[in-house]
């Protein structure tokens, strides 16, 4: 679904095939650093034909939304924000990965009242970026692309029979960012990895979040790793932590095993 924006470039967001209904909750999906929907496709698609509305987004400059990259986390927090106001969603459930966590964190604080559940995979409170990647996603990005997928996932996405049939996980994770460097903005990935190194509300906004959080952590992710968030989730008040059996690609290694852990919190009370 395109959507128009006030003074904006178009947005554009997967419905998991099925048209908005005003009566069901809503889940919004938020990717990482040089990827678009495409990433959330076994989760959203599930949702959207489970009971929700689903709006998995392509951030700006992202895979079918216009426009240049945003700077910031803080200025991708009001864009989403933006595409809610404009579907007139009052409150959702928010589920972001990497970049996309951090989003979806600053969301939750600075609009409280419009996220019900907060879900954060592969995420890091900072999120440094090292200074040897952000160089080569500026001097050298399909070297820095490649660092990444080889950084992103475990052994176990490496062996002939991964956890869906017929699907190359570290391949399909690759073309898809050469598809981003193609056609995105220039230094696409230096933005978004940029972003992520200046945050630096992370703690604090987690200490400002009400609603219930999900942090869902692969056990063998080197990008970021388990303890690199123990302030986050010592910040978070009402926080459930999942590991799970992969690397920081969560959705392409373990689909399965991440779907069934954000089914499960999505269709939680509040007080279970």
């Amino acid at each position: 679904m395109y959507l128009p924006m006030n003074g904006g470039a178009d947005a554009y967001c997967y419905t998991g095939g099925k048209d908005y209904d005003g009566h069901q909750p809503t889940v919004v999906f938020i990717h990482g650093a040089q990827n678009d929907h495409s990433v959330w496709a076994l989760q959203s698609r599930y949702f959207a034909h489970h009971g929700y509305n689903v709006l998995a987004l392509d951030l700006p400059g992202h895979g079918r939304s216009k426009g240049p990259a945003l700077p910031s986390i803080e200025e991708m927090a009001g864009w989403v924000l933006g595409v809610m106001g404009e579907l007139e969603v009052d409150m959702a459930t928010l589920v972001g990965h990497s970049m996309g966590s951090l989003v979806a964190l600053e969301i939750a604080c600075i609009a409280p009242s419009r996220v019900s559940k907060l879900a954060m995979l592969g995420t890091a409170c900072p999120m440094k970026v090292s200074d040897a990647l952000l160089a080569g996603a500026l001097s050298d990005e399909d070297g820095a692309i490649d660092m990444v997928n080889i950084w992103s996932h475990s052994a176990l996405a490496q062996k002939p029979s991964p956890a869906v049939p017929g699907f190359h996980v570290v391949g399909g994770a690759r073309r898809l960012m050469q598809r981003m460097a193609r056609q995105g903005p220039a230094h696409l990935f230096h933005a978004d990895f940029t972003a992520c190194n200046a945050y630096g509300h992370g703690e604090a906004a987690a200490a400002a979040v009400q609603c219930p959080a999900l942090l869902i952590f692969g056990t063998r992710d080197m990008m970021t790793p388990a303890r690199s968030a123990k302030a986050l989730t010592g910040a978070l008040k009402h926080a459930t932590v999942v590991h799970v059996d992969a690397g920081h690609d969560l959705m392409g290694e373990q689909p399965d095993a991440v779907l069934d852990a954000l089914f499960a919190f999505a269709g939680a009370s509040a007080g279970s």
